[in-house]
């Protein structure tokens, strides 16, 4: 398999993580949406990352349909998800949290490195409460959860998400992710320190915009 992306995206980030746990080979391409955007297209015409072309030529595109295939690869006794159920729909749940945070700081971050002193205000505004308001949220969630992880003992796509995207809105935005969100804090330290985590890591990159 080949995944295509950089590991500063906490997107392709997630993918590559899960593929380490789950013991799956690929071959990276570092593509940049940006920089390479015509090598991604014949793959995917979105020209967007992550994109995971399968051994016969098949390429699938967003994390969440990858990781769904992946689970499915793997069977469901070793898939980081439930199969079914209320846990599965709670695990879904922060993923989508997790993803969604992620859409909002890259939005961000391109409104700041691309249009610069065009800057939308009203938009910023906008991407900056969206990122606080679920930032309080995982907080609060993660805070009343004694377990390591997320759904228990073991750790899960939630998790990984998470830990991801934390990592990204550290670098990309450190101003919006202060000590407030210590819970949040320690969750990102307990699964960066994991070997998957600190193999797959790229610092942040934005494109320059020139």
């Amino acid at each position: 398999m080949i995944l295509i992306g950089q590991f500063d995206s906490p997107f392709v980030r997630r993918v590559a993580i899960a593929m380490r746990f789950y013991g799956i080979a690929f071959e990276h391409k570092p593509w940049s949406t940006f920089g390479d955007a015509d090598k991604i297209a014949p793959y995917n015409p979105l020209r967007r990352v992550p994109t995971l072309v399968l051994d016969d030529g098949e390429a699938l595109i967003e994390s969440a349909m990858i990781l769904d295939y992946l689970d499915d690869l793997v069977g469901p006794d070793k898939a980081m998800i439930a199969r079914s159920g209320e846990t599965r729909r709670r695990h879904l749940r922060i993923c989508a949290l997790a993803m969604g945070l992620g859409d909002k700081g890259v939005s961000l971050l391109y409104e700041r490195v691309l249009r610069k002193e065009k800057q939308l205000d009203l938009w910023v505004e906008r991407c900056k409460s969206q990122i606080a308001g679920v930032l309080e949220l995982l907080e609060k969630e993660r805070a009343a959860i004694k377990t390591p992880y997320w759904s228990g003992e073991n750790i899960g796509h939630a998790d990984i998400a998470v830990a991801c995207v934390l990592r990204f809105t550290g670098e990309a935005h450190p101003a919006l992710f202060d000590a407030r969100y210590s819970a949040l804090k320690a969750h990102s330290e307990r699964c960066e320190a994991l070997p998957p985590f600190k193999e797959i890591v790229q610092p942040l990159a934005p494109p320059s915009g020139d």
